[in-house]
């Protein structure tokens, strides 16, 4: 079953979120973890990328590398993903190699429906809600783009965008197999509870589904 929190993080040093965060995740039940900094140069990439990989891979947590293919396969991660001005999912595939995971995000239903011609593992859809974690923000798509996606693709839906521990349930019974979330893990007081809260609203919702 794909795993059913995303945790996201930041690795760039505004962000604050370390190494030990990330063990934090991995210790209450993460097991799919993205490293992101969109202002980093490669090595820095690199460095905190294989630091925890090595960290984290032998505890059974997948480690993506946003955006770089070859910073992964260099690292041993479990994949990459890549967003629509990235490299195509297939390019990334012949860096990474078949035991790795490719994913993709997508904004609009002509993005997914091309993204599920792909040999993409799973497909990122959002922003669902208003998101402050980037820049120059996608539309919102909102839950009604997350059913009509369900009905298009069998692989693994993964929402992202603004959600938190409130709406993650609607999310998950619009069609998500997976959240990915910054912003309400890296804030919270306790990340610990936090993931345990995801992990136990993802259970409740997906144990039903058909």
């Amino acid at each position: 079953m794909f795993p059913a929190l995303y945790a996201i993080l930041d690795v760039s040093p505004a962000a604050g979120p370390d190494a030990s965060v990330a063990r934090i995740f991995a210790d209450a039940g993460v097991k799919l973890i993205q490293i992101r900094d969109k202002k980093a140069s490669p090595r820095k990439i690199y460095d905190a990328s294989k630091r925890l990989a090595e960290k984290l891979t032998p505890a059974g947590v997948r480690i993506i590398v946003n955006d770089r293919p070859d910073i992964a396969a260099v690292i041993g991660a479990g994949g990459v993903h890549v967003g629509q001005e990235d490299l195509p999912v297939e390019a990334a595939r012949k860096i990474c190699g078949s035991a790795r995971w490719v994913g993709i995000s997508t904004h609009n239903l002509e993005q997914l429906r091309a993204a599920n011609l792909t040999s993409a593992d799973y497909i990122a859809v959002g922003p669902i809600f208003p998101t402050a974690t980037k820049a120059n923000p996608d539309p919102v798509v909102g839950l009604e783009f997350l059913r009509a996606a369900r009905q298009i693709t069998k692989k693994p839906l993964v929402a992202i965008g603004g959600i938190t521990i409130e709406s993650a349930e609607a999310v998950f019974r619009a069609g998500a197999d997976s959240v990915a979330v910054v912003r309400d893990l890296a804030s919270a007081g306790d990340p610990a509870l936090r993931v345990r809260e995801y992990l136990a609203i993802a259970g409740l919702v997906l144990s039903h589904r058909p």
